[in-house]
């Protein structure tokens, strides 16, 4: 667990190191502004994808039980909901996944829900595809971010919004929503039947403060969808892999299909075994980071 352990990462097409001139960022300061680790992920990830290689052949692969399994285990331990395979839907990212359920959820030109301040890709993915951002900003209490009840409702109903991203916990202002927060959201949306789709790729990152998965709330999973990926919590981002859990089956197969559409099909092998081995031996190195 080299956590002091200072790694050179120009020159390995880095896209935090090696791109940040052509992002606009100067060139003689450390580049802070992709929100990938500066240390290497576990040995065991690193270990088991040498076997991996070993073996040879990276030819087409496809997830089964097992992989379901690891995840399975994971969210169990950690947040206490018991997942379903055929809930689950791999995607190349949760961004991708976001754009996938603003695709099959909403009509163009209409209007999804955000909290601004919010990761930006929510908004593109809104608008790059032909629907039309309504924000119902966070609101800063005493160095606090909150949500404001009242303010979400009413958007609900001026703009007639039946779909809402939530980001839980929320990036970039790194609240973990409380559970009777939730409780709110999601008696606000049920009142005008909403979907939510949270994007909760940062809930292994809540040290002393609990954080309550959206599908918890199993009397309103009909309208839930979980994004996940243990890219951020691994250091894996590059290896393109989330995992998006669906519960209502109309939902998850329009979501599958949209997926397939993009000619998208089969799993990362590497991100598929990868996965699998954090979530399976990544305990230690997560606790210890």
């Amino acid at each position: 667990m080299q956590f002091d352990e200072d790694v050179n990462r120009y020159n390995t097409n880095s896209l935090k190191y090696d791109f940040k001139e052509e992002k606009n960022k100067p060139a003689n300061v450390m580049p802070m502004w992709v929100a990938d680790m500066d240390f290497k992920c576990p040995n065991v990830v690193i270990e088991d994808m040498k076997n991996r290689l070993d073996h040879g052949i990276l030819g087409y692969t496809k997830n089964g039980l097992e992989y379901f399994k690891a995840i399975d285990k994971w969210f169990s331990k950690k947040f206490n909901i018991k997942l379903e395979p055929d809930w689950l839907v791999i995607t190349p990212g949760v961004v991708f996944a976001l754009a996938t359920s603003v695709k099959i959820l909403t009509d163009k030109y209409v209007y999804v829900l955000i909290n601004n301040p919010v990761y930006y890709p929510f908004t593109e993915v809104i608008e790059d595809n032909a629907r039309k951002v309504i924000s119902s900003d966070l609101v800063l209490n005493n160095g606090y971010y909150e949500i404001n009840f009242e303010d979400l409702e009413k958007k609900i109903i001026d703009y007639n919004i039946k779909l809402y991203l939530l980001c839980s916990p929320h990036n970039p202002v790194g609240r973990v929503w409380k559970r009777e927060e939730l409780d709110k959201v999601i008696e606000i949306c049920k009142k005008h039947d909403v979907y939510i789709v949270s994007d909760e790729i940062h809930s292994d990152f809540t040290w002393n403060h609990e954080h309550t998965n959206i599908l918890q709330y199993e009397d309103y999973k009909s309208h839930l969808i979980l994004c996940t990926a243990p890219t951020k919590t691994f250091n894996l981002a590059g290896l393109q892999i989330s995992n998006i859990f669906i519960p209502d089956e109309k939902i998850k197969n329009d979501f599958q299909n949209e997926v397939w559409k993009t000619g998208y099909s089969l799993v990362n092998v590497m991100g598929l075994v990868a996965c699998m081995s954090a979530y399976e031996k990544g305990d230690d190195w997560q606790f210890t980071l």
